[in-house]
């Protein structure tokens, strides 16, 4: 199967077993933006309580702190990101508000391809396994039309871009009656702007002061932060991969000059281990060391996963010398240095930065762990080989039939390893429907309380990997699954 066919699975299989929705889906939802189902958000917040643990609890000389998103507007300054902001845009008299115009224009353009895939998707549930999704591209009127507005709107816009012509962006704005409503933002004849961060570092920057006075904190040391960030500029459409709202989990460590360039080989291999400790195999990675750098950098690497389409960055480690602290320092007015009692001498420290996106990793977890199985028995199953400890639900409680006691059983087993793992109670359709639907989700464990563990007290332990099935006794459920899906089990492997 193509990758690009496989990823299109991905997606469907997001949304069907409420991992991943597309935000405000009752409106036909709102381009590059996604909200995180029941099962997507345990996933994400596992994924985050493995980075943080791994940055705060193993490293005894980083903290972490949340930083509100709204800053002072001198920080975007100081920071350089004001010069860069140089988005063409469109006023609403009306409204008094500004907007990007490239961004209303993608937005119509995505539209079009929505619609497209709406009709695809229909077509798909009409005809099932006898469904050829190329000749229906090909052929069906609907799609060929909304295919026909997108590919000229597209050619289009991509002229007036290249060309800069302010004048015809507004013009494909009016063309095709483009409706822009009230958004967070500024008025366009406001006096003060308020950004949403496109990073989450500043935040970090501004605070190192504070942190390092009452932490009594010496270098070398990092202050570690989760939080949001926003974008305009999104021009791949590829799912969760490119969102203007995202997630950030980004470490910044506080280095002596002179000694950033070891710290940041260090880090490389320490957060790449990071990684591999998900098992999800050396060929999957590689680092991509940057030849052009950022103007405050002076070594850069990113770490690459093999998603379905291709190698794509999932972190980036970067050395940026002493710039952001010297700059906010400039700005403020602040003296932003460190006194070194060994060598009795002040300086501003340099600054190892790595920073992962929770989406992104997200993305990376579901497209490594995917899989449509085909079993001995020539049926399918399609399964999702999450790593344990990032699994939404570790343990699914199943009473073999809703009668004879077993549902009691079922709950008060339940009730004693709640405490300790998520689990999940099911008692409907037949048992192998419900594995299948477990499976689904990549819970990794499965119990079924039958007749005999009215007597025997012990349960049938199913492995959703294997399937492979043993009979235990409830008094060693929890030393048997609680050590392979807690995050320590990870933490033991960087």
């Amino acid at each position: 199967m193509a990758q690009e066919d496989v990823f299109k699975k991905i997606v469907s299989h997001c949304k069907e077993y409420g991992f991943v929705f597309p935000s405000s889906d009752i409106y036909d939802g709102l381009g590059a933006v996604y909200d995180y189902g029941q099962n997507g958000v345990e996933l994400k917040n596992n994924i985050k309580q493995y980075w943080w643990q791994a940055m705060v609890l193993l490293h005894d000389n980083i903290v972490g702190i949340d930083a509100a998103i709204f800053m002072h507007p001198t920080v975007w300054k100081a920071s350089g990101h004001v010069d860069a902001f140089n988005d063409p845009l469109i006023d609403n008299r009306d409204s008094k508000k500004r907007y990007r115009a490239d961004v209303l224009i993608e937005d119509q353009i995505g539209k079009y391809e929505e619609k497209i895939e709406k009709e695809i998707a229909k077509a798909r549930k009409r005809f099932g396994e006898a469904f050829d999704e190329a000749q229906f591209r090909a052929t069906n009127g609907r799609v060929l039309e909304h295919q026909a507005k997108r590919d000229a709107l597209h050619e289009r816009y991509a002229k007036a871009m290249n060309d800069m012509n302010l004048e015809e962006l507004k013009q494909i704005i009016l063309d095709e009656e483009i409706v822009f409503k009230t958004e967070v933002g500024s008025t366009a004849d406001g006096a003060s702007t308020i950004y949403l961060r496109p990073e989450t570092a500043q935040g970090i920057f501004v605070n190192y002061l504070n942190v390092q006075k009452t932490g009594r904190m010496r270098l070398p040391f990092g202050i570690a932060q989760i939080g949001k960030a926003f974008r305009n500029e999104i021009v791949a459409r590829q799912f969760i991969f490119r969102m203007r709202e995202f997630e950030q989990m980004e470490m910044q460590f506080f280095v002596k000059p002179g000694t950033e360039l070891d710290w940041f080989k260090k880090w490389k291999q320490t957060r790449l281990n990071w990684h591999l400790a998900l098992g999800f195999g050396n060929e999957n990675y590689r680092f991509h060391d940057h030849e052009k750098l950022a103007h405050y950098a002076n070594a850069a690497s990113d770490i690459e996963f093999h998603m379905p389409f291709g190698f794509k960055e999932v972190e980036g480690i970067h050395s940026r010398t002493n710039f952001d602290l010297s700059q906010h320092a400039k700005y403020s007015g602040k003296k932003i240095e460190y006194f070194d009692p060994e060598s009795n001498e002040s300086y501003t420290p340099y600054v190892i930065e790595t920073s992962i996106g929770v989406d992104r990793m997200f993305l990376s977890v579901m497209c490594h762990s995917f899989e449509e199985e085909k079993l001995e028995n020539g049926e399918t199953r399609t399964v999702l080989h999450l790593p344990a400890a990032l699994a939404p639900t570790k343990l699914a409680i199943l009473p073999l039939v809703k009668k004879d006691g077993l549902p009691e059983k079922a709950r008060e087993i339940m009730d004693s390893l709640k405490f300790h793992f998520k689990c999940a109670y099911d008692e409907k359709d037949s048992i192998g429907k419900r594995y299948r639907r477990q499976d689904a989700v990549g819970t990794p464990y499965c119990i079924t309380i039958d007749h005999d563990t009215l007597n025997d007290n012990c349960v049938t332990l199913r492995d959703r990997d294997t399937m492979k099935q043993e009979r235990v006794s409830i008094d060693s459920l929890r030393a048997l699954i609680e050590d392979k899906v807690s995050i320590t089990s990870l933490l033991k492997k960087n």
